[in-house]
């Protein structure tokens, strides 16, 4: 049961109705996530816009569903993990291996790897981070643009998980539990 009633689109009136429109037009679908974001149509706005804009930057689909799979396993939200991991497999194309390895913040690819590794440490050190570890990261190619965008994701992606978990939202997806709880 969620903690907060969804807004179903058949009813949405507003600010509300036009953005749950605007996501069935891009999506094809209405994803329980954003029904019950649609409650206070600022956020829903809000993570719609971060979404897109990020979705439009440097880092490739499949680096960005990585970046969400290491972000939901350590924070420990199912919704996100069952979501990412369905979007990983059939949108972004990521194997079963490495969609698991990603959970544990780990690629096959170097480059990969590091943005994963600075987006953990950036994650567990709150956005203290040494400058040994960003270092790291450059050494192995990533650009500040990059960077930039893994804190963006990181954002996003803590965003969501925060509220999916507060707000106790059904998962609509094939469930995929965190391994261990945050």
């Amino acid at each position: 049961m969620t903690g907060f009633a969804p807004v179903e689109p058949a009813t949405a009136t507003g600010k509300a109705a036009d953005l749950l429109a605007d996501v069935q037009k891009t999506l094809g679908l209405t994803p329980n996530m954003t029904k019950v974001m649609a409650n206070s149509p600022a956020l829903l706005k809000g993570y719609l816009a971060l979404n897109g804009a990020l979705a439009g930057g440097v880092l490739p689909a499949p680096v960005r569903e990585r970046l969400a799979l290491a972000t939901a396993e350590y924070n420990g939200c199912e919704y996100c993990l069952s979501a990412h991991t369905y979007i990983g497999a059939n949108i972004a194309k990521i194997d079963a291996a490495e969609l698991e390895s990603a959970r544990d913040a780990k690629a096959a690819d170097a480059h990969t790897q590091a943005l994963l590794t600075l987006s953990d440490a950036i994650a567990r050190g709150r956005g203290q981070v040494d400058d040994a570890a960003l270092q790291s990261a450059r050494d192995a190619g990533a650009t500040d643009d990059e960077i930039g965008e893994v804190v963006g994701h990181l954002a996003l992606n803590v965003l969501t998980n925060y509220f999916n978990i507060l707000a106790k939202v059904d998962n609509d997806w094939s469930v995929v539990t965190p391994r261990t709880a945050a």
